[in-house]
């Protein structure tokens, strides 16, 4: 006994206000990342599989890839039809669309 009360029910207390510290704090960050982005732009992907590439050229190397409907933070740059989303990556932006409310410029 803790205080009077059964160590049983102290530990299912304790779980109890874990679980809800956890979700708590997961749904501020959950949300926060929804609905802003450090730039202020944030791009939708249009097409069924972005290439992302090192440079604003066609040629370049590939680094990575967004699947249709990806939300990606990006840059409020654009070069040569591509679209900085950050330090070497760039994406082609007839294939992504900013998203309701974005500042990408």
């Amino acid at each position: 006994m803790i205080l009077g009360i059964p160590k049983r029910i102290v530990i299912i207390i304790a779980v109890v206000v874990g679980i809800v510290l956890i979700y708590v704090s997961g749904s501020d960050k959950q949300s926060a990342g929804a609905t802003s982005s450090p730039t202020g732009c944030k791009v939708a992907v249009v097409a069924d599989v972005l290439n992302v590439r090192s440079a604003p050229d066609p040629a370049a190397g590939i680094v990575g890839k967004y699947n249709k409907d990806a939300q990606v933070d990006a840059q409020p740059v654009v070069q040569g039809g591509f679209r900085k989303i950050a330090e070497g990556k760039w994406a082609k932006t007839e294939f992504m669309q900013p998203v309701a409310g974005s500042k990408c410029g």
